[in-house]
């Protein structure tokens, strides 16, 4: 996925490509279900997200497909002119961690791998900063 696509508004960019996650979280790919996108920005200023879904019961058209369950990482759209150093940031920075957060959520018990938990990563005045939700 190239930084700038048509869907896109002109003043907005992707501040990571699939390749730069791919080759940052190495085997822990294979892990991830889901690599999307965004459109829109975020209104909280995040440029990247981390969520674990749960594999949860899948009877009467509720519940999550087992397929489904597994990471699921969101590439946020940031303002075009931020795109270089956000990308330099969140490389240096959210990437690794990211990894990390992983490597934790695989080795985590039941109790926690039980429900979905997530983790944004925000680019703001040059540098970079974390929030989770649980």
């Amino acid at each position: 996925m190239t930084s700038r696509n048509k869907r896109l508004p002109r003043d907005r960019s992707w501040p990571l490509t699939a390749t730069d996650i791919g080759e940052a979280l190495g085997d822990r790919m294979s892990h991830v279900s889901d690599l999307r996108f965004l459109s829109e920005k975020s209104d909280a200023g995040d440029a990247v997200g981390v969520e674990w879904v749960a594999a949860q019961s899948f009877n009467y058209g509720r519940g999550t497909h087992p397929d489904a369950a597994g990471f699921r990482i969101d590439v946020i759209p940031v303002e075009k002119g931020d795109r270089a150093d956000a990308r330099a940031a969140l490389r240096t920075h959210a990437l690794p961690q990211l990894g990390e957060w992983m490597d934790r959520a695989l080795m985590a018990g039941e109790t926690w791998r039980s429900s979905n938990h997530s983790r944004y990563w925000l680019f703001a005045d040059g540098s970079v900063t974390h929030r989770d939700e649980e």
